[in-house]
């Protein structure tokens, strides 16, 4: 199984950036996925994620700026993150094989290496 996550960089404060993640090797529409992001000396946080049927998931901390969306036919999902700010700064992580549970995404079996998301204010 490979996850690879692509569209990180840096951006000013307010700007937007569009996060993909590519997988293959596993069964894609038997799992969700999503992505979760780590600042230095903070816990992993889950950002969003998105089960094969299509409901979703975002964290608060997103919430009203953030778009997850898949695309099936290529194994991928992406993450829209618009009026970025210094705090969303961060390693985001792509997972897989996950269990949609309760309106959550459960139990990721893959992790991407991550894309580091740099906001400057």
């Amino acid at each position: 199984v490979q996850l690879t996550e692509s569209g990180g960089g840096s951006v000013q404060s307010g700007g937007s950036l569009r996060l993909s993640c590519g997988g293959s090797g596993f069964t894609y529409s038997s799992y969700c996925m999503g992505w979760f992001r780590q600042a230095p000396n903070k816990e992993r946080e889950e950002v969003a994620a998105i089960d094969s049927d299509g409901p979703t998931f975002y964290a608060d901390s997103v919430k009203g700026r953030a778009t997850i969306s898949q695309d099936s036919a290529k194994h991928a999902i992406y993450l829209q993150i618009d009026s970025l700010k210094p705090e969303d700064t961060a390693k985001y992580y792509c997972a897989a094989g996950g269990i949609w549970y309760r309106g959550r995404c459960i139990s990721h079996k893959y992790w991407g290496q991550g894309t580091q998301v740099t906001v400057e204010a």
